[in-house]
């Protein structure tokens, strides 16, 4: 029998706090039971924006058998408006924003809530859109190693003046049986490969179309060549911290983004809304159809 998985947080100066106040999610250990409001939690989905994270817990309580015609899945961080978070069951949904410095604050305290709640064995994963490279939009991208915009798999951040490197590799398991769900899933093409991770939308990920570019056409193709080159098959803004802050926790970790567009072939969305909402559906329909065959294999085991 396998031990339990905590999640792990590094930090003798929490031990000399009275209350943690999660002042972001406007949740405390003072204020909050968080073992009865959260313990149960194995699988945690985190998305950049709200209304998303809203629609997966409405999306995975259907999936799960768990929804309520009545409920309305209240926003458990309805005392700020920073971030967004609902529960259903084992399962919890959580927005992080746009970029790295965004989604590390909510990963703070996202972990410490995990942790003072004694949670075990979860799995999180973040779902979200990406840009393309060489891939047909729709495509479902399961990463393999976040890379950063130099093509390296480290999360760089400077800490009391010292630039600090982490690692950012994912659990190349879970990885793959994700892939394994796709196939069995059968709706739309899924691959596993790297994800360049930026710290901006438009200059950093070499677009021509932002308010500043000091850049050319050519400049630009010969960039993403080497994206190419890097093995790299989509871009995205958080998958380096995510992974890094995952890793030191503990918990085990998955990236699965959409591609809204081939960055080959230009650099805005041109696809119709209705087309750009039913790619975004997709990392929800693969993730929920892990979550059930998880769960379900877990009942079975029993």
């Amino acid at each position: 029998m396998s031990c339990s998985r905590p999640v792990h947080v590094d930090n003798p100066h929490l031990n000399t706090l009275k209350d943690d106040v999660l002042y972001h999610f406007g949740l405390g250990t003072g204020t909050h039971d968080l073992p009865a409001m959260f313990g149960d939690v194995k699988f945690v989905c985190v998305g950049g924006s709200p209304t998303r994270m809203k629609a997966f817990i409405e999306y995975i309580a259907g999936v799960l058998g768990m929804e309520d015609p009545k409920s309305e899945y209240p926003n458990i961080c309805a005392g700020t408006d920073r971030y967004v978070m609902y529960k259903i069951g084992p399962v919890l949904s959580v927005n992080h924003g746009m970029g790295v410095s965004s989604i590390a604050i909510m990963l703070h305290e996202l972990i410490k809530l995990l942790h003072h709640a004694r949670c075990t064995d979860v799995t999180v994963i973040r779902i979200g859109t990406s840009g393309g490279i060489g891939l047909e939009p729709g495509t479902v991208v399961v990463t393999k190693q976040p890379l950063d915009d130099t093509f390296q798999p480290r999360y760089a951040q400077v800490i009391l003046g010292k630039t600090v490197v982490r690692n950012t590799d994912l659990d190349q398991s879970l990885a793959a049986e994700l892939l394994q769900c796709s196939k069995e899933l059968n709706q739309f093409q899924t691959v596993i490969g790297n994800t360049m991770c930026t710290l901006d939308f438009y200059e950093g990920q070499a677009r021509l179309d932002g308010a500043f570019c000091h850049y050319t056409e050519k400049d630009k193709q010969d960039y993403l060549s080497k994206v190419k080159d890097a093995e790299i098959c989509n871009i995205e803004m958080e998958s380096t911290v995510f992974a890094a802050m995952c890793k030191m926790s503990g918990l085990r970790a998955a990236v699965v983004c959409v591609t809204l567009l081939d960055r080959l072939k230009g650099d805005q969305l041109t696809s119709s809304h209705e087309c750009l909402v039913s790619y975004g559906e997709r990392p929800q329909i693969l993730v929920g159809y892990y979550i059930k065959k998880q769960l379900k294999a877990k009942a079975t085991a029993k």
